[in-house]
């Protein structure tokens, strides 16, 4: 019976011990871990998709936007546009540069990259419907017009000059 409780105190002294070095250890004003370090500010930015002819709003368009680091694309983040034609974006640091894309059906993809200098933003984009492509089968008089403006240097420059005479 002495022994039983003999054990147990030296037990619950050794539980007590260590509970107090945990305790001690932990109140050490050493730190060698990972330090703290706050996130940057963030600016929140409301991007706004409207058609370029009625100023209408385009729904689900997709906003894409890459923050742009020293020049170094540093990832990318998709949001796609409500009913109204915004999308709300606030993890942009202050102080960065965004490269912001848009794709929306029917439209012409836009692309443009923009300083986020303030904690609040407001941006509206105009997308247009895509235009006829070049095609080089076609006549093109804007071209044609260019050509007859120039002088031509090399009318006779290329040519060797004639020296020789026929008898």
């Amino acid at each position: 019976m002495q022994r039983r409780r003999s054990t147990r105190f030296f037990a619950f002294s050794a539980a007590f011990f260590l509970v107090g070095l945990t305790y001690v250890a932990a109140q050490s004003t050493d730190r060698r871990g990972r330090k703290y370090k706050a996130p940057p500010p963030t600016a929140r930015v409301e991007v706004t998709v409207l058609r370029d002819t009625d100023a209408k709003p385009i729904e689900n368009a997709a906003v894409i936007s890459h923050p742009v680091v020293h020049g170094k694309d540093e990832g990318n983040m998709e949001l796609k546009s409500n009913e109204d034609g915004k999308a709300l974006i606030d993890v942009l640091p202050i102080g960065n540069t965004v490269r912001l894309q848009i794709i929306a059906k029917g439209f012409q993809t836009y692309g443009q990259d923009y300083k986020i200098d303030k904690g609040q933003m407001a941006l509206e984009v105009r997308m247009k419907r895509p235009g006829e492509q070049y095609s080089i089968y076609k006549p093109h008089p804007e071209n044609d017009k260019d050509k007859q403006n120039k002088p031509d240097d090399k009318k006779d420059s290329d040519k060797p000059a004639d020296t020789s005479k026929p008898n």
